[in-house]
């Protein structure tokens, strides 16, 4: 008789979930400092990135844990029929997000130009238009927010909301690689280098007037072609983020503009600068896969050849006849 399977493991499922929860409150109050609209709107969301990510890697049976951490962010935030509609959004957008992306086959490697596409394109800007669209109807609805300002609150939360996934899930799956190597000393003082010069160069254009902004490209270039993902996340998320800061604060290239222009200028700004990171890491990464790929069959065919040893040319020759008399 077959043994019985094993009872599900559900201590293991609660936990999984009560951590996915914790991560999202705790991103959802790092988010809350930059609030633009009613103390909960923001243009740095990082709670849709912990819920992306935990989903794409645990499955969508962690979605309760993303439902409950949305619901303790929201509770203190509005009233009660409104803190519903806005957790079913925060829940839905992840998972739609994640039903496209597995729609598009999508690898948690990010080792595909289409991998890096659909995660700007179906994960974060189609996604993430699901909670922006349920948010602000809730905020409308419950008379948070007027109708003139429903389209610069959606702009808000799906900058938000895209943003988080954007900076979030390629630096997670970067540092989940299994391609570590201990680097050389000097790769570190290149890194390093890397990520100070650009945080200076942020820094300075998100605070002045002068438009620097497109300085960013070099570096994302440079962090390609030398650290493919693991250089291009974390350059992203300096650049995004300090950007964000800048919409936020309205300072910089977003000094004098009103609410909507500054959210569709940062989300431009942000997917376009992403969107050009993980491409440029992702054909480099390729590049680089199919070399070692001809590299591999070259000594495989050099082994082959070095132990064929070829026939002694007098046994190929036809045999003489005999000379007659």
């Amino acid at each position: 008789m077959p043994p019985s399977p094993s009872p599900r493991p559900w201590g293991s499922y609660i936990v999984r979930v009560l951590v996915v929860a914790a991560c999202y409150y705790l991103g959802a109050r790092l988010g809350l400092l930059q609030a633009l609209v009613n103390d909960q709107v923001t243009p740095l969301w990082p709670p849709t990135g912990v819920a992306v990510l935990a989903l794409l890697a645990g499955g969508l049976r962690l979605w309760p844990g993303v439902s409950l951490g949305a619901l303790v962010v929201n509770a203190s935030l509005s009233d009660l029929p409104s803190v519903l509609a806005i957790c079913a959004g925060n829940t839905l957008a992840p998972v739609v997000a994640c039903l496209l992306l597995r729609r598009a086959d999508f690898r948690l490697e990010l080792d595909r130009t289409r991998d890096a596409m659909a995660l700007v394109l179906l994960g974060a800007l189609a996604g993430m238009a699901v909670s922006a669209t349920i948010g602000s109807a809730a905020l409308l609805a419950s008379g948070v927010v007027g109708g003139d300002r429903f389209w610069s609150t959606w702009a808000v939360w799906w900058t938000g909301d895209a943003l988080g996934v954007l900076v979030l899930v390629p630096l997670a799956l970067a540092l989940r690689s299994p391609r570590w190597r201990r680097p050389a000393v000097r790769r570190w003082v290149e890194a390093a280098a890397l990520v100070g010069s650009l945080t200076v160069v942020m820094l300075i254009a998100t605070t002045t007037d002068v438009r620097l902004m497109y300085l960013v490209y070099p570096f994302l270039i440079w962090a390609a072609l030398r650290f493919q993902h693991l250089g291009t996340a974390p350059c992203a998320l300096i650049a995004t983020t300090l950007a964000a800061r800048g919409a936020a604060m309205s300072t910089g290239p977003f000094a004098g503009m009103d609410l909507l222009v500054r959210m569709v200028g940062l989300q431009a700004y942000n997917g376009t600068a992403v969107l050009t990171a993980l491409l440029l890491s992702t054909v480099i990464a390729e590049r680089n896969a199919a070399r070692a790929a001809i590299e591999r069959t070259v000594e495989q065919l050099t082994e082959v050849v070095g132990r064929y040893q070829p026939a002694p040319l007098g046994d190929l020759l036809p045999p003489r006849r005999p000379e007659g008399p």
